[in-house]
Formats: C-alpha cells, structure tokens, sequence
C-alpha cells in the first residue's frame, strides 16, 4: 500500500482539527442541504434558482449553530445549469461566513489532469466552489484521487471517500473479495492517508451507509482505525434511528457524522420548525 505524501501545510489547522472541535461543541450531526423538486414545492417556492436560493440559505440560517456541519447536494445545484452554480457558491460563501463548515456532496473521480481540476474546483483557496471537504469517489483506484488528497493537506481541507454504500448496487463492487473486499481496502487506504495528520481526528473520512447493518462485521472492517471522520448518510427518512448508528459503528461512533436530509428538511420553511427538528436528530445522537 502506498505512503502517504504531503504533509499538511505548516500553520493551518487541518479539517480533520476543525470538524473535532465543532463535533465536540455541537454534537454529531450533519444536516444535508437538498433542494429537491418536491421540497421546494413543498415549502411554496419556485423551482428555479430564486427558490434555491431561498431554501439553501433558510436551512443554513435554520440550522447552522446546531449542526456541526452541512452538506450541500452538488446535483440539486448543477440542474439548475450555471445560476444553480452560482447559488451554491454563494451558499458555501454564506457558511463560512457563518463558521459553518461545508461538505460538498459531489462524489468526483477522475484520473490524472481530470481529477486535479475537480480538486482544483472544490479545495483550492480562492476557488469560488471551495469547500471545507467534498465527497470523492475512488472506483477508479484510490490512488487516483492522489491530487484532491495531497491539495485538501495543503490547504487545510478534507475530503470523504465512498466506502461502503446503503443502495442495494452498492455490495456488487463494494463487497467484491470477502476479507479482502472493495470497501476494507478503501479503509485501509484512508487510514494510511491519515498518517499524516496529527491529533485525534485525521482529514480523511470514509462515507459508510447509516443502514449498513452487519456489512462492517461481515467483512471484518475497523473503522476505528482509520482515525478520521464517518459520514453516515441515511439518518431519519432512510429508516437509520441513532440507535443503529451506535450499534452499528461501535468503537467508531465517536467518529460518526449522523447525517440527515429530508427528516430535517421535510420541517420547514418555518425557521423554527427547522430548529427544531434538528435539535431533535441531536438531542437523539448525543443521547445513543
């Protein structure tokens, strides 16, 4: 397996630091920022870039002194064409206003020149795109996203590479080779990755299904080991309570990022509605 090069940049606190401390302050809860079709509909507004707009920044202003971190749906964005690009970064702009931090959910992979410019686009400094972290594909080889890791150290970003997926699809790649699966070298190639980093938590997360169930086990996976944040997609409508975040993840929970989208979402357009359905998803996350 290869070592990991690049040692994060001299001076800057590393995502990996920043998601901890905001882990530690707020809690364990992700709140997904996705502007479906039938949402907007649903909160009154057009499905058009105005009503993006509205919703996106309605959810930051809802739920950003709870949340730990939230994470935009890059493709709610993308089929609004070039003024749904335009509100996503002027969504990201508005977070980090706000010291919230941001996952781009934009699952990219490419190889050589391809993959640098995605990281270009989503972790360079003055990038309009830039993001705290961005979501990565590694079915390609996980040493194809070698540019977005080595970026993402330098500039004191993050990144989540797909690991183990809740969509039924998902085992027909992921769980390819037993003991010696798809997903476990995945882990065992971020955990390499956040060598790297010092401190508790490195910058390199791993997305692992909410409802995953006994996969972890099955295919002898330690999350707890890779030593970086798990954002676990699937909390709420998805049918995952807390509970099986916990009985779930194990050892891990303490590095799990409950994520939630519709459960949350479906509260809305009232602020407080908002507030309060995602106090609840903590009050349960901090109570597993």
């Amino acid at each position: 397996m290869p070592e990991a090069s690049t040692a994060p940049a001299a001076g800057r606190e590393t995502f990996g630091s920043r998601l901890g401390r905001a882990m530690a302050d707020r809690g364990p809860l992700c709140v997904g920022i996705d502007p479906h079709p039938a949402l907007l509909q649903r909160w009154g507004l057009t499905d058009d870039a105005a009503g993006l707009e509205r919703f996106s920044l309605t959810v930051l202003e809802a739920v950003g002194s709870l949340a730990a971190a939230v994470k935009p749906q890059v493709a709610l964005y993308e089929r609004h064409g070039s003024a749904g690009i335009a509100v996503l970064e002027r969504t990201l702009a508005a977070a980090a206003e706000a010291s919230v931090l941001t996952i781009a959910d934009a699952k990219r992979g490419d190889i050589g020149s391809t993959m640098a410019a995605y990281a270009d686009a989503w972790l360079r400094d003055g990038s309009a795109l830039a993001a705290d972290s961005v979501t990565l594909s590694p079915y390609l080889g996980f040493e194809s996203l070698r540019p977005a890791l080595d970026l993402a150290a330098a500039t004191g970003r993050g990144v989540f590479v797909l690991a183990l997926t809740s969509n039924p699809e998902g085992a027909s790649v992921q769980h390819v080779g037993g003991a010696d699966s798809v997903a476990r070298r995945i882990t065992e190639a971020a955990a390499v990755e956040n060598q790297r980093y010092d401190g508790s938590l490195g910058s390199v997360g791993l997305v692992v299904g909410a409802t995953v169930g006994s996969a972890l086990s099955a295919l002898d996976i330690d999350l707890a080991a890779v030593r970086g944040p798990i954002l676990a997609p699937g909390l709420g409508a998805q049918g995952a309570t807390a509970a099986d975040l916990r009985r779930t993840f194990g050892a891990a929970y303490p590095q799990v990022l409950g994520t939630s989208s519709r459960d949350i979402l479906g509260a809305g357009p009232q602020l407080q509605s908002l507030r309060d359905a995602a106090r609840r998803t903590l009050d349960e996350l901090l109570a597993a």
